[in-house]
């Protein structure tokens, strides 16, 4: 398997550091999801009458 020269090494540094700051960017400006709210249910407390 022949060797890679130093300028491909460098070549292939710079595509990967150049996609991987793209996915980046992407990420960070993509719109975030849409939060469902959801209302909080209102406690049903019943009493509890204790017959001992």
């Amino acid at each position: 398997m022949p060797q890679m020269a130093p300028l491909l090494w460098l070549n292939l540094y710079m595509f990967f550091t150049a996609v991987f700051a793209v996915i980046i960017i992407l990420n960070f400006f993509m719109k975030p999801p849409i939060k469902i709210s959801i209302t909080p249910l209102s406690k049903m407390t019943t009493p509890k009458t204790w017959k001992w």
